[in-house]
Order: C-alpha cells, then structure tokens, then sequence
C-alpha cells in the first residue's frame, strides 16, 4: 500500500523533496454513547483500516490536497495566507482545519505542503473517517515540521478543528482513540479528565462484525448538535439544585431523585440516557475484565435500547440490523455504534456462526429497508503514526 500510494503521488504531484508516508485508524466502539461530551465514560478500540497520508513540504506557503476517494474533484489548494473554510474546498476543509487548530494554539507550519489521501474506512459509515483525517494530519505535520506535540494533544487539536473550523460539535473520542489506540486492547477514556487505560480484548473464538447501513448521513446536517444542545440545556436544570460539572457526574440513583428538575420530559430522556449509558459502560468493563462476555453483550444490547427510546437516534435501519442480530445464534452482543442517525452497527459473534450471521442478518436488512448492508470482521488495531 505504502509504495502504491508514494507512485501515485508522484504522479499527482511530480517528483523531488522527501516524501513520507503515514496511517490513522478508523475507530468503532464498543460501548458507551453519546456520554463523552456528557463528562462520561467511553470504551473504543482503534481498527485496522483507516486513513493513509502521502506528504511532502513545499518551500512556499501553498497548500495542496488530493484524496484517491474523490478523484473527480482533483487537486484542491489553499493557502496558510488564507486559512479559512470553504465550501469549494470539500472534503479537504478538514486537514486544513488541523493546519489551522495548529497556528491557534500557537504551533504555526513553516511552509506549505503537498498532501494525497486514501481511506478504506466507508464515508459517512460513523466509523469515523473524519477525525481519522484529522489525526493523520496532526500526524503529518508534527513529522514534517518538527513540532513537539503528544498523542493526546494532537486528539485536542483534531477535535478543536472540528469543532471551531469545520463546525461539528463532537466530543474527544474519536480523536482520541485514533491517536490513542493499541492493538488488541479497547481505551476505557474518562472524558471529562482524559485520565485512560488499555483494557485487553479478547474475544476468544469470537469476532467483532461491524454491519454498516449504507445510509449516508453527515452529522452536521442530523440532530446531533440538537442533542447535545438538549443535554446541555438539562444539565443547566440539574445545576439549580445539584453541584455537578457534568451530567455524568451522577449515578442512576441520584439522576432518578432529580429527574424532576428537568422542565421537558424529551430532555430528561435525553439525561437519563447518558447517566445511565456512563453506568453501562462501567460496568462493562468490569465485566470485560471478569472474562464474563455474556454481561458485557447484554449491557450492549440494553445500549441499544436506550439510544432508540431515550436518545432517538437510531432509526428504522440501525433498528432492523439490531433486532436482526439479536436473533441469530452465536451472537453475544450487538448495538449501534457511532452518533447514529445511520452508519453502523457492531456485533460481537462466535468464529462458526459468523457465515450465518452475515447472510440472515443481510437478507432481514435487505427484506426490510430495500437494499443491501455491509459486512466487515475486523481487528482492533494501532494508533496513528508514520509508515
């Protein structure tokens, strides 16, 4: 992959100067949604597909983009003279924003660069290809430009592009893990101290399948910042009363006493929701790491539930591959994972049922919405780096 990707560089970009290459994964988790812009718990593991980045520095301050996804847009340029989001520039408004998060917090690029991306992880699949993008840029121009940053400050950067650039309100996570990952553990990330650690994943004679919709949907464009902006607004109510940074400071037992502070009955689901998840997620851990899988798939499956009636954002597609899954032999576990409002789901499987899983799984999903998923059996792999 890596001289396929240098070849064709050069092809779109001409020879000379040092080329480097490098790789971001693609991250799925496992459990624990919509909590980390709550102050909760998540628990996600890095994957093996992901985004590859072929660079070289420029000696002026031009910036050059090309992505093998979207080859009929061509080359996209901008400059550090300019660096401001526009629509013109598509898809590459999110390395740009990375250069950009760079020179706010006072790491400035010396010069400009040439940059050609490829990415297997499915567009809008919520296996987050987006801030694998961004974190393969941090990657990039720490390499290029020498600039003294760690893992965990390149997430932070990724995520303040996102946020203040590109416009998406998202939370650590996926940065995080992406810069984070380790190869056959999950990241058990406290979100609201980043405090982490590796949990080992073993899944022995089983497999993760990751089912993805093939519904598009971009999150700016869904009710995902309505969602936050409606746990922001219960956490405000439960602030009258209770001295609480955020809204998974509490357990069940005390959001239940204080429900009743929350002025709409949509907004104390919308809580009870990430309270109750941020709990899950504890105790899947512990359930993980007491070798008990049986616990750790219902609590996924109790996930789904919660995000389809208390959060609302599954939909009838995530909803089909869910119910689907849950009847097939073999299945220790299954829920949506990602914002939801499509992408994907996830499933944990035993080795010999998975033929089976795929093929009832894909005809109850094609029988139901109209067309074909996707399947993928993947493996937990590493964090960002070069090649």
């Amino acid at each position: 992959m890596k001289e396929k990707l240098i070849d064709d560089f050069r092809k779109i970009f001409g020879n000379g100067g040092e080329i480097r290459a490098f790789f971001a994964p693609g991250r799925v988790n496992l459990i624990g949604e919509h909590t980390d812009y709550n102050g909760g718990h998540v628990f996600p593991c890095a994957l093996t597909i992901g985004t590859y980045a072929v660079a070289r520095r420029r000696k002026d301050g031009v910036c050059r983009f090309y992505s093998e996804n979207f080859p009929d847009l061509g080359v996209l340029t901008s400059s550090l003279d300019c660096l401001k989001k526009d629509t013109a520039l598509d898809w590459a408004n999110y390395p740009l924003g990375v250069v950009w998060a760079f020179g706010e917090k006072g790491l400035p690029i010396g010069s400009g660069f040439d940059l050609l991306l490829f990415g297997n992880i499915p567009n809008g699949s919520g296996l987050s290809s987006s801030a694998s993008v961004e974190i393969v840029t941090g990657v990039m121009l720490r390499a290029l430009f020498g600039i003294d940053v760690t893992n965990t400050e390149l997430a932070l950067l990724g995520q303040y592009a996102e946020n203040h650039f590109v416009g998406m309100n998202c939370g650590i996570m996926d940065q995080f893990v992406i810069a984070n990952g380790r190869e056959d553990c999950a990241v058990f990330l406290d979100t609201s101290t980043l405090q982490f650690e590796y949990a080992p994943v073993v899944l022995s004679q089983k497999k993760i399948v990751i089912v993805n919709t093939n519904k598009r949907r971009g999150l700016k464009d869904s009710k995902y910042n309505e969602r936050r902006a409606e746990c922001e607004e219960a956490l405000r109510e439960l602030q009258a009363k209770l001295p609480i940074r955020n809204l998974c400071d509490l357990s069940r037992e005390e959001f239940d006493a204080n429900a009743h502070l929350i002025g709409s009955e949509v907004r104390r689901r919308r809580a009870k929701h990430a309270i109750y998840e941020n709990c899950r997620t504890l105790d899947a851990v512990k359930a993980l790491n007491d070798g008990d899988l049986v616990r750790f798939g219902k609590l996924m499956n109790d996930s789904h539930v919660s995000l389809r009636d208390d959060y609302e954002v599954t939909g009838p597609e995530l909803d089909t591959i869910a119910e689907a899954a849950w009847k097939q032999r073999g299945v220790i576990g299954a829920r949506m994972t990602g914002a939801g409002f499509g992408g994907c789901a996830v499933s944990i499987v035993d080795d010999d049922a998975v033929d089976d899983f795929i093929a009832n799984v894909g005809r109850a999903y094609r029988d139901t919405i109209g067309y074909d998923a996707s399947f993928y059996t993947v493996s937990i792999g590493g964090c960002g780096r070069e090649l």
